[in-house]
């Protein structure tokens, strides 16, 4: 078993590319950090610490045990939290909880009581989100794709429609729909990657060879309103995400025909044990049970 006191010491000295500053940060003895990253190197029959003229640097053994080493303490650390506090915390990939989640939120929070679950709002992008649920980051996660794993429950819990977004003075910017082929024959401007765009485009368009290409990444929707808004392009986003610019007369937003294109936006949290007797968490329930419109 991985000890996460020698992992803390492990990474402390990555860290601070010197055992003896290591010691002084964790509050040990320098023999003490140098005994754990030996006992780390027996157990795993590999070296991971190598002294040179410009500090101890970690070896390729080390830095691929990094990362797992800092989410095990990550983990201990949401395991002594949990115990000591009811905080859930729920991710969103950035699409929902910039544009969806929010009002359900404030009003969740307004009646709640002071006995009862206190929430923390992480947002961060899909795979991230489902990454962070997990490794236990997370409890609860709002996600415009999700795999089903063991372990885990999910639910459908908004059906949002995509739309063409262009500037008013756009030439598709008069239809009154975007149909298939059209669609098919667009360049496009990418959003946010791993959001399940390109795999929903591929299913919708798998009649037709063509694609839409996409000419930009530009990592977010508010990129992407700000480019389409200054004349470089068109794009596909949810039609919550321009509810603003469409009322205000900065962008225009032209529907899919017959409004086929939509994502399944996924509530997702973990599966509680049959013999534990716990309820699933009220944000869940009062997520499903809500009105699938945005509140005011």
């Amino acid at each position: 078993m991985l000890n996460l006191i020698w992992l803390k010491s492990l990474i402390t000295v990555i860290e601070q590319h010197s055992f003896q500053a290591a010691a002084i940060e964790l509050g040990l003895a320098q023999p003490t950090i140098t005994q754990h990253i030996q006992k780390l190197e027996e157990m795993l029959k590999v070296s991971l610490i190598q002294r040179g003229r410009s500090g101890c640097q970690p070896t390729e053994h080390a830095l691929r045990l990094l990362p797992y080493a800092e989410s095990m303490l990550r983990l201990q650390d949401r395991a002594l939290l949990a115990i000591q506090s009811s905080t859930l915390k729920v991710g969103a990939s950035s699409n929902i909880g910039i544009y969806l989640l929010q009002p359900y939120l404030h009003d969740f929070l307004r009646h709640q009581s002071l006995e009862q679950d206190k929430l923390d709002l992480l947002i961060d992008n899909n795979p991230a989100v489902a990454d962070k649920l997990e490794n236990a980051e997370i409890d609860i996660a709002l996600m415009e794709w999700w795999s089903p794993k063991a372990g885990f429950e999910s639910q459908t819990w908004k059906i949002e429609p995509l739309v063409l977004i262009t500037p008013m003075e756009h030439p598709l910017a008069k239809l009154p729909s975007i149909s298939k082929s059209m669609l098919a024959g667009l360049d496009l401007i990418g959003g946010e990657s791993g959001s399940g765009t390109g795999r929903l485009l591929k299913t919708y368009l798998q009649d037709f060879q063509q694609m839409p290409k996409v000419t930009m990444q530009l990592g977010s929707t508010e990129a992407v309103k700000q480019a389409v808004r200054a004349g470089l392009g068109i794009s596909l986003v949810f039609s919550s995400a321009v509810a603003d610019e469409v009322r205000h007369g900065s962008l225009c937003a032209i529907p899919i025909e017959d409004n086929a294109l939509r994502k399944s936006i996924q509530l997702v949290w973990r599966q509680q044990s049959p013999t534990a007797q716990q309820k699933r968490p009220g944000f869940v329930d009062y997520l499903l049970q809500s009105p699938k419109t945005a509140l005011v």
